[in-house]
Protein backbone atom coordinates (compact mmCIF):
# COMPACT_ATOMS: atom_id res chain seq x y z
CA UNK A 1 0.00 0.00 0.00
CA UNK A 2 3.07 2.33 -0.53
CA UNK A 3 1.23 5.49 -2.23
CA UNK A 4 -1.78 5.49 0.11
CA UNK A 5 -4.53 2.93 0.47
CA UNK A 6 -6.89 4.80 -1.93
CA UNK A 7 -4.62 6.23 -4.47
CA UNK A 8 -2.91 3.20 -5.21
CA UNK A 9 -4.80 -0.09 -3.24
CA UNK A 10 -8.24 1.02 -5.13
CA UNK A 11 -6.45 1.98 -8.10
CA UNK A 12 -4.43 -1.60 -8.59
CA UNK A 13 -8.09 -3.65 -7.50
CA UNK A 14 -9.53 -1.77 -10.88
CA UNK A 15 -6.75 -2.17 -12.69
CA UNK A 16 -6.81 -6.16 -12.29
CA UNK A 17 -11.09 -6.22 -12.28
CA UNK A 18 -11.14 -7.11 -8.45
CA UNK A 19 -14.56 -6.79 -6.95
CA UNK A 20 -12.76 -7.37 -3.16
CA UNK A 21 -9.77 -6.05 -1.68
CA UNK A 22 -7.53 -7.44 0.85
CA UNK A 23 -5.10 -4.99 2.63
CA UNK A 24 -1.99 -4.87 4.85
CA UNK A 25 -2.61 -1.87 7.66
CA UNK A 26 1.51 -2.55 9.00
CA UNK A 27 4.47 -4.60 7.81
CA UNK A 28 3.43 -8.12 7.40
CA UNK A 29 6.32 -9.23 8.38
CA UNK A 30 7.26 -6.71 11.41
CA UNK A 31 5.51 -5.62 14.43
CA UNK A 32 5.36 -2.11 13.59
CA UNK A 33 1.60 -0.21 14.44
CA UNK A 34 1.84 2.49 12.18
CA UNK A 35 -1.38 5.35 12.47
CA UNK A 36 -1.94 5.57 9.05
CA UNK A 37 -2.87 8.66 6.84
CA UNK A 38 -6.50 10.07 7.87
CA UNK A 39 -7.54 11.45 4.67
CA UNK A 40 -6.11 8.28 2.72
CA UNK A 41 -8.15 6.24 5.26
CA UNK A 42 -11.42 8.54 4.67
CA UNK A 43 -10.68 8.18 0.84
CA UNK A 44 -10.52 4.54 0.65
CA UNK A 45 -13.44 3.78 3.51
CA UNK A 46 -15.73 5.94 1.03
CA UNK A 47 -14.59 4.32 -2.51
CA UNK A 48 -15.52 1.12 -1.18
CA UNK A 49 -18.61 2.04 -0.25
CA UNK A 50 -19.39 4.16 -3.26
CA UNK A 51 -18.61 1.19 -5.50
CA UNK A 52 -19.26 -2.22 -3.30
CA UNK A 53 -16.23 -3.49 -2.52
CA UNK A 54 -15.85 -5.44 0.17
CA UNK A 55 -12.35 -5.06 2.25
CA UNK A 56 -10.78 -6.71 4.44
CA UNK A 57 -7.31 -6.57 6.33
CA UNK A 58 -4.45 -9.12 6.91
CA UNK A 59 -2.98 -9.21 10.18
CA UNK A 60 1.24 -9.49 10.29
CA UNK A 61 2.30 -12.95 9.71
CA UNK A 62 4.50 -12.81 12.71
CA UNK A 63 1.41 -13.17 15.50
CA UNK A 64 1.15 -16.09 17.17
CA UNK A 65 -1.20 -16.51 20.41
CA UNK A 66 0.22 -20.45 20.92
CA UNK A 67 3.88 -18.98 21.01
CA UNK A 68 5.55 -19.89 24.63
CA UNK A 69 7.87 -16.60 24.26
CA UNK A 70 5.97 -13.76 26.45
CA UNK A 71 7.12 -10.98 23.99
CA UNK A 72 5.96 -12.95 21.27
CA UNK A 73 2.50 -13.03 22.91
CA UNK A 74 2.40 -9.38 24.05
CA UNK A 75 3.23 -8.37 20.43
CA UNK A 76 0.69 -10.02 18.80
CA UNK A 77 -2.14 -8.13 21.35
CA UNK A 78 -0.69 -5.37 20.78
CA UNK A 79 -0.16 -6.44 16.42
CA UNK A 80 -3.87 -7.42 16.45
CA UNK A 81 -5.47 -4.72 18.33
CA UNK A 82 -3.85 -2.61 15.49
CA UNK A 83 -5.33 -4.17 12.90
CA UNK A 84 -8.64 -4.54 14.56
CA UNK A 85 -8.36 -0.98 15.22
CA UNK A 86 -6.99 0.23 11.79
CA UNK A 87 -9.93 -2.41 9.79
CA UNK A 88 -12.65 0.25 11.99
CA UNK A 89 -11.00 3.18 10.44
CA UNK A 90 -10.83 2.17 7.11
CA UNK A 91 -14.56 0.41 6.75
CA UNK A 92 -13.04 -3.19 6.64
CA UNK A 93 -15.57 -6.05 7.39
CA UNK A 94 -12.68 -8.54 9.18
CA UNK A 95 -9.54 -8.43 9.94
CA UNK A 96 -7.86 -11.91 8.99
CA UNK A 97 -5.31 -14.14 11.63
CA UNK A 98 -3.19 -17.03 10.89
CA UNK A 99 -4.30 -19.60 13.61
CA UNK A 100 -0.22 -20.02 14.89
CA UNK A 101 1.04 -22.77 16.52
CA UNK A 102 1.83 -24.36 19.87
CA UNK A 103 6.29 -23.30 19.92
CA UNK A 104 8.57 -24.96 22.85
CA UNK A 105 7.40 -28.14 22.68
CA UNK A 106 4.26 -27.39 24.52
CA UNK A 107 1.15 -29.29 23.89
CA UNK A 108 -2.37 -28.21 22.08
CA UNK A 109 -4.09 -27.99 25.26
CA UNK A 110 -1.57 -25.65 27.46
CA UNK A 111 -1.59 -23.37 23.97
CA UNK A 112 -5.37 -23.31 23.28
CA UNK A 113 -5.79 -22.21 26.82
CA UNK A 114 -3.23 -19.18 26.32
CA UNK A 115 -5.24 -18.44 22.89
CA UNK A 116 -8.22 -18.13 24.94
CA UNK A 117 -6.49 -16.05 27.26
CA UNK A 118 -5.02 -13.16 25.27
CA UNK A 119 -7.37 -13.30 22.28
CA UNK A 120 -10.53 -13.56 23.94
CA UNK A 121 -9.98 -10.36 25.71
CA UNK A 122 -9.83 -8.56 22.25
CA UNK A 123 -12.78 -10.04 20.67
CA UNK A 124 -14.57 -8.75 23.78
CA UNK A 125 -13.53 -5.21 22.63
CA UNK A 126 -15.77 -5.53 19.75
CA UNK A 127 -19.31 -4.72 19.89
CA UNK A 128 -21.83 -8.24 18.40
CA UNK A 129 -24.89 -6.32 17.10
CA UNK A 130 -25.93 -6.66 14.29
CA UNK A 131 -25.17 -3.04 12.89
CA UNK A 132 -21.77 -2.85 14.65
CA UNK A 133 -19.61 -1.05 12.49
CA UNK A 134 -16.68 -3.07 14.11
CA UNK A 135 -14.82 -5.73 11.84
CA UNK A 136 -15.16 -9.39 12.33
CA UNK A 137 -12.03 -11.61 13.73
CA UNK A 138 -11.43 -13.93 10.57
CA UNK A 139 -9.46 -17.38 12.09
CA UNK A 140 -7.03 -18.64 8.89
CA UNK A 141 -6.68 -22.29 9.39
CA UNK A 142 -2.47 -22.84 8.46
CA UNK A 143 -1.20 -25.26 6.04
CA UNK A 144 -0.09 -27.82 8.47
CA UNK A 145 3.65 -26.69 9.25
CA UNK A 146 4.89 -27.36 12.89
CA UNK A 147 3.00 -27.49 15.93
CA UNK A 148 0.22 -26.03 14.39
CA UNK A 149 -3.23 -25.72 16.26
CA UNK A 150 -5.40 -25.49 13.12
CA UNK A 151 -4.84 -26.91 10.23
CA UNK A 152 -8.14 -29.21 9.10
CA UNK A 153 -11.44 -28.67 9.34
CA UNK A 154 -12.02 -30.42 12.49
CA UNK A 155 -9.54 -28.50 14.11
CA UNK A 156 -11.75 -25.75 13.95
CA UNK A 157 -14.22 -27.04 16.77
CA UNK A 158 -11.57 -26.54 20.02
CA UNK A 159 -10.41 -23.22 18.48
CA UNK A 160 -13.85 -21.72 18.26
CA UNK A 161 -14.49 -23.71 21.76
CA UNK A 162 -11.53 -21.61 23.37
CA UNK A 163 -13.09 -18.66 22.19
CA UNK A 164 -16.47 -19.30 23.50
CA UNK A 165 -17.37 -19.25 19.65
CA UNK A 166 -17.89 -15.48 19.64
CA UNK A 167 -20.67 -13.93 17.88
CA UNK A 168 -17.56 -11.80 16.30
CA UNK A 169 -15.36 -14.51 15.49
CA UNK A 170 -15.25 -16.05 11.67
CA UNK A 171 -13.43 -18.02 9.31
CA UNK A 172 -11.25 -17.72 6.25
CA UNK A 173 -10.30 -20.48 4.15
CA UNK A 174 -7.48 -20.90 2.07
CA UNK A 175 -7.68 -23.42 -0.24
CA UNK A 176 -4.07 -24.10 -0.32
CA UNK A 177 -3.60 -24.26 3.05
CA UNK A 178 -6.94 -26.82 3.64
CA UNK A 179 -4.66 -28.76 0.54
CA UNK A 180 -1.17 -28.77 1.86
CA UNK A 181 -3.31 -30.01 5.56
CA UNK A 182 -4.84 -33.07 3.79
CA UNK A 183 -7.75 -32.18 1.89
CA UNK A 184 -7.83 -33.21 -1.04
CA UNK A 185 -10.34 -30.86 -3.23
CA UNK A 186 -9.00 -32.25 -6.44
CA UNK A 187 -10.78 -35.46 -6.21
CA UNK A 188 -14.33 -35.50 -7.31
CA UNK A 189 -16.27 -33.86 -4.34
CA UNK A 190 -13.42 -33.08 -2.68
CA UNK A 191 -14.09 -29.85 -2.10
CA UNK A 192 -18.23 -30.16 -1.48
CA UNK A 193 -16.53 -32.41 1.68
CA UNK A 194 -14.50 -29.55 2.77
CA UNK A 195 -16.95 -27.11 2.67
CA UNK A 196 -19.40 -29.23 4.28
CA UNK A 197 -17.33 -30.42 6.94
CA UNK A 198 -15.98 -26.32 7.81
CA UNK A 199 -20.20 -25.48 7.87
CA UNK A 200 -20.57 -28.81 10.26
CA UNK A 201 -18.00 -27.81 12.71
CA UNK A 202 -17.96 -24.18 12.57
CA UNK A 203 -21.60 -23.53 11.82
CA UNK A 204 -23.69 -21.64 9.82
CA UNK A 205 -22.19 -18.03 8.58
CA UNK A 206 -18.91 -18.14 10.10
CA UNK A 207 -17.06 -18.83 6.67
CA UNK A 208 -16.73 -14.64 5.68
CA UNK A 209 -14.00 -15.03 3.36
CA UNK A 210 -11.71 -17.39 1.20
CA UNK A 211 -8.38 -17.20 -0.12
CA UNK A 212 -8.81 -19.06 -3.10
CA UNK A 213 -5.02 -19.89 -3.86
CA UNK A 214 -4.00 -23.03 -5.92
CA UNK A 215 -1.18 -25.27 -4.80
CA UNK A 216 2.19 -25.92 -6.07
CA UNK A 217 2.32 -29.25 -3.94
CA UNK A 218 0.28 -32.24 -3.27
CA UNK A 219 -2.86 -32.77 -1.29
CA UNK A 220 -1.02 -33.38 2.40
CA UNK A 221 2.37 -31.98 1.58
CA UNK A 222 2.17 -29.38 4.64
CA UNK A 223 3.66 -26.68 2.36
CA UNK A 224 2.12 -23.38 1.84
CA UNK A 225 3.64 -22.43 -1.89
CA UNK A 226 0.62 -20.65 -3.86
CA UNK A 227 -0.20 -21.14 -7.71
CA UNK A 228 -2.30 -19.30 -10.17
CA UNK A 229 -6.05 -21.00 -10.24
CA UNK A 230 -5.93 -23.73 -12.26
CA UNK A 231 -2.15 -23.84 -13.21
CA UNK A 232 -1.29 -26.03 -9.28
CA UNK A 233 -2.77 -29.30 -7.83
CA UNK A 234 -6.17 -28.74 -7.12
CA UNK A 235 -6.98 -27.14 -10.50
CA UNK A 236 -9.63 -25.27 -12.26
CA UNK A 237 -12.67 -27.32 -11.43
CA UNK A 238 -12.77 -27.35 -7.61
CA UNK A 239 -13.35 -23.48 -7.66
CA UNK A 240 -16.40 -24.18 -9.63
CA UNK A 241 -17.55 -26.56 -7.03
CA UNK A 242 -16.20 -23.70 -4.53
CA UNK A 243 -18.12 -21.09 -6.03
CA UNK A 244 -21.81 -22.94 -6.31
CA UNK A 245 -21.71 -24.50 -2.89
CA UNK A 246 -24.16 -22.82 -0.14
CA UNK A 247 -21.47 -21.85 2.23
CA UNK A 248 -19.94 -19.46 -0.64
CA UNK A 249 -22.89 -17.53 -1.21
CA UNK A 250 -22.19 -13.45 -0.41
CA UNK A 251 -18.60 -14.37 0.38
CA UNK A 252 -15.92 -12.75 -1.11
CA UNK A 253 -12.82 -14.39 -2.87
CA UNK A 254 -9.41 -13.07 -2.38
CA UNK A 255 -6.51 -14.41 -4.33
CA UNK A 256 -2.98 -13.95 -2.99
CA UNK A 257 -1.03 -15.72 -6.36
CA UNK A 258 1.73 -14.95 -8.01
CA UNK A 259 2.31 -13.19 -11.02
CA UNK A 260 2.26 -9.79 -10.67
CA UNK A 261 -0.62 -7.48 -12.07
CA UNK A 262 -0.84 -9.90 -15.03
CA UNK A 263 -0.85 -13.11 -13.06
CA UNK A 264 -3.75 -11.23 -10.62
CA UNK A 265 -6.34 -10.04 -13.29
CA UNK A 266 -5.56 -13.76 -15.09
CA UNK A 267 -7.11 -15.27 -11.80
CA UNK A 268 -9.71 -12.61 -11.27
CA UNK A 269 -10.90 -13.10 -14.94
CA UNK A 270 -10.60 -17.25 -14.25
CA UNK A 271 -12.45 -17.16 -11.13
CA UNK A 272 -15.23 -14.62 -12.67
CA UNK A 273 -15.52 -17.26 -15.77
CA UNK A 274 -15.96 -20.02 -13.37
CA UNK A 275 -18.34 -18.48 -11.25
CA UNK A 276 -21.02 -17.95 -14.53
Amino acid sequence: MAGGLAAKGLAYAREIGAEAVQVFVANPRGWATPAGDPRQDEAFRTACADEGIPAYVHAPYLINFGSHTEATVESSVASLRHSLRRARQIGALGVVVHTGSATGGRDRATALAQVRERMLPLLEELDPGEDSEDPWLLLEPTAGQGASLCSRAEDLGPYLDALERHPRLGICLDTCHAFAAGHDMAAEGGMKALLDEVTAVAGEGRLRLVHANDSQDVAGARRDRHANIGAGHIGAEPFRELLRHPATAGVPLVIETPGGREGHAGDVARLKDLRR
